[in-house]
Order: C-alpha cells, then sequence, then structure tokens
C-alpha cells in the first residue's frame, strides 16, 4: 500500500513544499518548490499560501500532510507572522480532508540527518542522498521535504512497534486512536 506525503514548511515569504510516495519502505521523491508571497500586506500573503497549498494538494491528491511546527524565537512579529503562514497552510489541507501532522524542527532534523541541531547545508545534502535527487534542493524545498520523509519514517516506526496505545507528541504530532 501506498501513501503520499505533502510537507510543508511554512514562512510569510517563502512556504517550502515538498511531496515523497512511500510505498513500504521505499520513498520516492515526486516534487517540490517555493511558494513565494511577494510584498504584498499580509492578508494578501496568506492568501497566496492557501491557494497554492490548495492547488499542491488538489494536483497531487497527498493522503496527509505535514508542516513543521513554529518554534519560538526572540523576534515575536516573526514568530506570529510564520504562525499565520503556518495556519494558512494547514486550513488548506483541513479544507480538502486531509490529516495534518505536526512535527518539531529537532524532530525533523533527527529523523532525517540524525541529528536534531543540523543546519540547513546538511539536511539539503541528505535530501539529495535520500530521494536520489541529481542536486541539492532549494533550502525551503530541502526542509519540507524533510517534513515529509520525517512523517514517513515516524509513521513506519508507529506501524512497527504497534498501534495498541494512544501517542502524542514525541512519536507523533497527532493524536492516534487507539485500535484494539
Amino acid at each position: 500500500m501506498s501513501k503520499i506525503v505533502i510537507g510543508i514548511d511554512p514562512g510569510s515569504r517563502f512556504t517550502g513544499y515538498g511531496i515523497v510516495k512511500m510505498t513500504g519502505s521505499d520513498v520516492t521523491y515526486i516534487g517540490s518548490g517555493c511558494i513565494k508571497t511577494g510584498n504584498g500586506d499580509l492578508a494578501s500573503k496568506l492568501k497566496v499560501i492557501f491557494d497554492a497549498v490548495l492547488t499542491l494538494v488538489e494536483q497531487y491528491k497527498p493522503d496527509c500532510m505535514a508542516i513543521e511546527e513554529t518554534f519560538l524565537s526572540k523576534n515575536v512579529q516573526s514568530t506570529v507572522k510564520l504562525s499565520e503562514a503556518r495556519a494558512a497552510a494547514i486550513v488548506a489541507g483541513a479544507n480538502q480532508g486531509l490529516l495534518v501532522y505536526e512535527y518539531t524542527p529537532m524532530q525533523i532534523k533527527q529523523s532525517v540527518v540524525g541529528y536534531g541541531w543540523a543546519k540547513k547545508e546538511q539536511v539539503q545534502y541528505m535530501i539529495k542522498h535520500i530521494l536520489h535527487l541529481s542536486a541539492n534542493p532549494q533550502a525551503d524545498a530541502a526542509d519540507a521535504l524533510a517534513c515529509a520523509l520525517c512523517h514517513c519514517f515516524t509513521s513506519k516506526v508507529t506501524q512497527t512497534i504497534g498501534n495498541g496505545v494512544a501517542t502524542q507528541g514525541a512519536v507523533h504530532g497527532r493524536w492516534q486512536r487507539d485500535k484494539k
């Protein structure tokens, strides 16, 4: 059974996206890129993100969405803008019936690089290697692909360990129901 996952790396100026297909233990690259919001007002930027994610979901028909959680920054305005961009992407996915899974930046880097404090260049290198790409993807697209891969790897581990207990947080960013 295969599953298509769209990963989102939210940002108010650039929102990365990455789409992968997981079949058993194999993960295949489908596509990636960057949504550029331009220099408009906040409402216009959020509409660009919402519309673009909606179009991607309609085009690729993913089974779920994985998105990076907001990290707290010293700059409160940056954190708020990031949260708003993230919300626009989540609502677009949820509007199409997708389950949305959330992962911290540390979880994402740990799952792809093996080190939670990895630099962007390390993430790009590992994405290129894992997905057998000819070149490093753009940084925001690489982060989105890493988020999608994190979900693939995490859901695979969850299936292997078993599905009998409800978990949240460290293993999955979404509550799972007891499947007894």
